[in-house]
């Protein structure tokens, strides 16, 4: 029997995830492994998450709240705003890949930057979209004119990642603020925030601010990074309460699970971890930073958890199988769309020390 695909399979894009730990210790030729490869924070969840989880376990034999109320609830709290404008998902993913299908269709038009986030070329072939992509600027980027040159009548979805991965680069607050000011109404604009907790030029919430004077924004966000929650995946919008609804109707009920719901309600509570964790992150990206440069490495102006590093014209594939052969997985950059780059998370200083060193080896 022969099985007939729908014809847009063959257009989506194969996901290249980062090395897990267990395939890191198969590939090395040392009894150990370190994991630099997924922008994962190295710290662990606040100790009352922990017990969230727990006791959320035993109440497994019921379904989770369809509509996240405590987690929106929270969320809301949190941000000043009401939790009808507040959305959630298995991880920010699912939003992104919702906000495609609610949103774009045949002969409209999903507008993105590259290099950019891995997951942005799934959007177009399910939504059946024409993608439009717009190199970085100098110094690895967003170049908003350039992206606002490409806008068109057609133009349904944007997406500004800011910090931007896998560059770690980022954007001020008040130039997206000037950027928003020309987008047309009829462009719904995904401000992809991921890492924003991490960067130094504005306060995290500065985006959030402009939320108000443009209902066309959405600010997504997640708990994968610096709440330390990235096994248990929920992102959330911030929006307008008609983006809820669109992102809602075309997904599965139940989509973040009791677990989650329960980790992430809780995780919220404890901006003091996430400010403690953020400090010891970016503790550790000036002191890689320092390393790199002392390699003779440049890279470009990190703003998130993890340096783009480039290689100066060394072979990739090489230097790669080199850090694996030491037992330190990263991403390359070539999947990443940087043929000649490195992406390496910041962990704990004894996982950056052995990652400057295995590179020192390396090249």
């Amino acid at each position: 029997m022969t099985v007939t695909f729908a014809d847009k399979l063959a257009r989506i894009p194969h996901y290249e995830p980062g090395t897990s730990l267990d395939e890191a210790k198969q590939r090395a030729e040392t009894d150990d492994a370190v994991k630099l490869a997924s922008n994962e924070s190295p710290f662990p969840p606040h100790p009352a998450v922990i017990e969230a989880i727990h006791r959320a376990s035993a109440d497994l034999n019921r379904y989770p709240d369809p509509e996240a109320n405590l987690l929106r609830g929270r969320i809301a709290e949190r941000h000043g705003t009401d939790p009808a404008r507040v959305a959630v998902g298995n991880g920010s993913c699912e939003l992104l890949l919702a906000a495609a299908e609610a949103l774009c269709e045949e002969g409209s038009e999903l507008l993105f930057a590259w290099p950019s986030f891995s997951i942005y070329p799934y959007l177009a072939p399910i939504s059946g979209a024409r993608e439009i992509t717009v190199p970085l600027a100098e110094g690895d980027v967003h170049d908003l004119e350039a992206m606002l040159a490409e806008v068109t009548a057609a133009t349904q979805l944007l997406i500004v990642c800011n910090p931007n991965n896998p560059t770690s680069t980022y954007v001020s607050a008040a130039e997206v603020g000037a950027f928003m000011e020309k987008v047309p109404a009829h462009v719904t604009v995904i401000l992809d925030e991921a890492y924003v907790e991490f960067q130094t030029v504005d306060h995290p919430d500065a985006s959030v601010d402009l939320l108000a004077s443009f209902p066309n924004l959405v600010v997504l966000r997640t708990f994968s990074k610096c709440h330390g929650l990235a096994g248990v995946r929920v992102g959330y919008a911030l929006a307008a309460p008609q983006f809820r609804a669109a992102v809602d109707a075309v997904r599965q009920p139940f989509s973040v699970n009791s677990l989650a719901q329960a980790a992430a309600a809780e995780a919220i509570l404890h901006q003091d971890d996430v400010a403690a964790r953020v400090e010891r992150t970016v503790t550790e990206r000036i002191w890689m930073e320092e390393a790199l440069r002392g390699l003779g490495l440049d890279t470009a102006d990190p703003e998130a958890n993890f340096s783009w590093v480039s290689l100066g014209g060394r072979d990739e594939a090489e230097v790669v199988a080199e850090l694996t052969r030491a037992g330190v997985a990263v991403r390359p950059g070539t999947p990443l769309g940087g043929p000649g780059h490195l992406r390496v998370t910041y962990g704990t200083r004894p996982e950056n020390e052995r990652f400057v060193e295995a590179l020192r080896a390396a090249i």
